[in-house]
């Protein structure tokens, strides 16, 4: 099964990532739900993925998906170890490289 395809699969997390997940990993969470993915969410999710491939951290970081994490209103809504961030196409860049690249 491809990224995309555990991308698009329903349910409540879509792992986004390798399935053989440790504990040690860094979780990054980006809501997939209707109104994240119309501001940008799969955006997001593609250019998580690249950043996290281009910067040897697939051993590190567990990225996934989720369906709504009921803040609608404040963009894509993403986690890092539970702790909320908004984030846009435009900011995924600095949102990785101060919340995910830094602390990984």
């Amino acid at each position: 099964m491809t990224t995309m395809d555990k991308y698009r699969r329903s349910g409540n997390v879509i792992p986004c990532a390798s399935d053989n997940q440790e504990d040690t990993k860094m979780k990054v969470t980006v809501c997939i739900g209707s109104s994240c993915h119309i501001k940008g969410s799969r955006q997001v999710v593609n250019a998580l993925q690249k950043l996290i491939a281009e910067n040897g951290l697939d051993d590190k970081v567990d990225l996934g998906g989720t369906f709504c994490m009921g803040n609608c209103q404040k963009g894509v809504c993403v986690t890092v170890d539970g702790e909320f961030h908004s984030v846009t196409p435009e900011t995924v860049e600095a949102f990785f490289n101060e919340h995910v690249k830094e602390k990984a």
